[in-house]
């Protein structure tokens, strides 16, 4: 049996969702994994729906688009009715609080979290949201390593906001912690 998981990361152009994606696969070629990122955006950009794709196996990859999601990650209303139709029977549902969902859908599991409040209210910036968020996904999916994960977070963020991404990732870690077993 082939361990493979597909993630799809969705919200709203600017939230820095692309560069999560991009994030998660770089982490899962450091822990030794194969990986493939694909994105997209709303013809809107800044605002419009965007969503990256993470498919990340110990084997080959054969399709590099998710086609049934294990995991959605939807920041707002337009990404999680957009997208939810692709995530897998059985798959994990990871929603910020600002989102309506019928929270009773017992098809996958709901994970309804305050991602960008805590990026707002716990770092100081909701542009770190993106980063909590993986760090969410990495508690609820154990995809990748945290050691990885931390790795590829210091590589991409932009010079001088390391300190800040170190902390949103830890912040991402508590957390999930906090709400995996609700």
């Amino acid at each position: 049996m082939v361990n493979q998981k597909e993630i799809r990361l969705s919200g709203s152009g600017g939230q820095g969702l692309i560069l999560g994606g991009i994030i998660l696969a770089e982490a899962a070629l450091l822990d030794g994994k194969n990986a493939i990122q694909s994105q997209s955006y709303g013809p809107e950009a800044r605002g419009g729906a965007s969503k990256a794709e993470v498919i990340i196996s110990d084997d080959t990859i054969d399709y590099p688009k998710v086609e049934k999601a294990d995991l959605l990650l939807a920041l707002t209303d337009k990404a999680y009715h957009k997208y939810i139709k692709a995530l897998k029977e059985g798959g994990i549902l990871i929603i910020d609080s600002n989102v309506e969902v019928d929270l009773t859908n017992k098809a996958y599991k709901i994970i309804k979290i305050p991602i960008i409040e805590t990026a707002a209210e716990k770092i100081g910036k909701s542009m770190v949201a993106n980063i909590v968020a993986l760090g969410v996904i990495r508690v609820v999916t154990e995809v990748v390593t945290e050691a990885s994960l931390e790795r590829a977070v210091l590589k991409r963020v932009p010079k001088g906001t390391e300190e800040l991404n170190k902390a949103a990732l830890q912040q991402g870690y508590l957390l999930a912690e906090e709400f995996k077993n609700i």
